[in-house]
């Protein structure tokens, strides 16, 4: 595959689940708590296909795939209350931190663009509120009224953008994603995008990002101009 040009850029945008907390393994169990009953199995083949999604979105994939007599709604609320007694305990990703704590030292304006609703974004942080207090602002597409369209469309990373206070253009920004849809939403809004994929992830699913990592761990801030770590 031909090595991609890396643009210097100003402006950092990050998905959070399977990016910067490990909770797409929590997750898989609240989904699988739900179809338990039906006895169905969630696969990873389903699972990648809904990684990015917004609540509706993914409820009404899940019950058309394993044909549930579910309303999208019963779905979400029974998913929902499973995942939120899961997700207090989300631990942060390999790098995570390091990437954040670099990126506010050296003043480098950074957003959060997730599909989880605000008081999922809640639930899940309860462990790192002083972490997540560095982002410049949050956007949680599944309660934000302004991000009309779900990844793969762009308008969460589009409103993250506009949120800041200089208000980078889209060049200018780069987003982080582990998603296929997350990385479609990112190049759709003309941004770069550096990708950390689940390991299953075959090598096509990740074709379309800028970069692809195994890990935060091994990012280069330097690639896109922006300051190096120092340790």
């Amino acid at each position: 595959m031909a090595q991609k040009i890396l643009r210097n850029v100003t402006h950092c945008i990050f998905d959070m689940d399977g990016l910067l907390l490990d909770t797409e393994v929590l997750y898989t169990k609240a989904a699988q708590m739900v179809l338990d009953p039906y006895g169905k199995t969630y696969t990873f083949d389903v699972k990648q296909q809904i990684m990015g999604l917004q609540t509706r979105q993914v409820a009404e994939f899940i019950i058309k795939q394993y044909d549930l007599p579910l309303t999208w709604e019963e779905y979400a609320k029974q998913q929902s209350d499973n995942a939120r007694a899961l997700m207090v305990d989300s631990q942060l990703m390999p790098g995570a931190e390091r990437l954040l704590r670099h990126l506010h030292t050296n003043k480098v304006p950074f957003a959060l663009a997730t599909s989880s609703g605000a008081d999922m974004v809640e639930v899940k942080t309860t462990h790192h509120r002083e972490l997540f207090s560095l982002f410049n602002h949050k956007v949680c597409g599944s309660t934000d009224n302004e991000v009309k369209n779900g990844k793969p469309a762009p308008d969460i990373f589009l409103v993250a953008a506009s949120r800041f206070a200089d208000k980078p253009k889209p060049g200018n920004c780069l987003v982080f994603e582990d998603s296929p849809n997350g990385v479609e939403a990112g190049n759709s809004a003309g941004m770069q995008v550096v990708m950390v994929p689940d390991e299953r992830l075959s090598q096509e699913r990740c074709a379309h990002a800028t970069k692809v990592l195994r890990s935060l761990q091994d990012f280069k801030p330097e690639e896109f101009g922006l300051p190096p770590f120092s340790n």
